[in-house]
């Protein structure tokens, strides 16, 4: 009588090994499609920057205000050798934002398309005229979430549920606070939101939709005082920053008359003080670098200077500009005189020989 063909027994390592193997296929299609459906198809601290910003445009300001975690980390590292360079920018009212048809408008689109497309930072630490803080003080925006201030009277109900897509970093605001306090400045950390000397400009500029900006955006504010050599020094002590991809931004106006706005409205003819203080200011900030602090510093002892500034809040941004410029050389990339206003558009140092501003 013959036997059967023996059955071979079943090997136990084998087994255990295919389980492993399924599993750990199992797995790895599951993070792939993970990844997939959140769009982290790499995972560069970029991207993540780029999915806060949208979903701030997508949610608004409430939604993201539960995203509580650490911007800073993600912030892109430097990329680029050269230094950042340096810009001002006029600003005007927040009705700017509507203007399409307004040359101030138009430029202000071409600067911001330069800076994304060009200059490419990994964060902007900007001032503006609309944030003054001690006489001996600095403050620096350390909040990651943050909202816009509606600071201007007078306008349209629609003016005041404008929106901005933006972040803070408490890593850049720290190197600011770093940099101010090794100069021997004064500086606090505060909560705030941005201003419309920021925001309102920045809309123009970086328009959410065709050219977003999706760097964090740290505001530092200025002193409370008309001094343009304090705020000279207040440039110079932040100027380090761009050496790590960091751009500088200071919004003010080149000519800031609003006592004078009744008398010039709906007639584009400058006031004689709107011409003679525009070219002044163009020959303070083109001047060597060796010679433009003085120049600067003169430029508020003209005849023509409170003609031209009442108060001098939206002039000395242009002077924490040209300290923060080092030994670049300043350049008008535009201006447009009009009535008791100029909108005269600055850059300092360079962004390579394909600039068309």
């Amino acid at each position: 009588m013959s036997s059967a063909p023996d059955t071979p027994a079943p090997n136990t390592s084998d087994q255990h090994s295919s389980r492993k193997l399924a599993i750990l296929s199992f797995c790895t299609l599951l993070v792939a499609i993970l990844l997939a459906a959140f769009g982290y198809t790499a995972l560069s601290t970029e991207n993540t920057t780029a999915k806060v910003f949208g979903l701030r445009r997508l949610f608004g300001t409430q939604s993201a205000g539960a995203l509580k975690r650490d911007i800073s980390t993600a912030l892109p590292k430097s990329g680029n050798a050269m230094r950042t360079p340096v810009y001002f920018l006029s600003h005007g009212g927040p009705n700017v934002m509507y203007q399409r048809d307004h040359p101030a408008y138009r430029k202000l689109g071409e600067i911001g398309r330069e800076i994304t497309t060009k200059v490419k930072p990994r964060a902007v630490v900007v001032f503006s005229a609309h944030w003054q803080a001690g006489g001996d003080t600095i403050q620096v925006n350390t909040a990651e979430i943050t909202d816009l201030i509606y600071d201007f009277y007078g306008f349209p109900s629609h003016y005041y549920k404008e929106k901005f897509p933006n972040v803070g970093s408490k890593e850049v605001a720290s190197k600011v606070l770093d940099a101010l306090k090794e100069a021997g400045i004064k500086a606090e950390g505060v909560k705030r939101g941005l201003d419309h000397g920021v925001w309102a400009s920045f809309k123009c500029a970086f328009d959410p939709d065709s050219n977003p900006l999706n760097v964090p955006i740290v505001q530092v504010s200025l002193f409370n005082t008309e001094d343009p050599a304090q705020h000279y020094r207040l440039g110079q002590a932040v100027s380090k920053l761009r050496d790590e991809n960091i751009l500088i931004i200071v919004s003010g106006m080149a000519v800031h008359n609003l006592r004078d706005l009744q008398f010039t409205r709906g007639s584009p003819k400058p006031m004689p003080y709107t011409t003679s203080f525009d070219e002044a200011l163009k020959d303070a900030v083109t001047k060597p670098p060796a010679e433009r602090e003085q120049a600067m510093i003169d430029l508020l002892k003209r005849p023509d200077a409170r003609q031209a500034h009442p108060y001098f809040d939206h002039l000395l941004p242009i002077h924490i500009g040209a300290g923060a410029a080092g030994d670049d050389l300043g350049k008008r990339l535009w201006t447009l005189k009009e009535g008791s206003m100029s909108w005269a558009q600055y850059r300092f140092g360079d962004v390579g020989n394909d600039s068309s501003l």
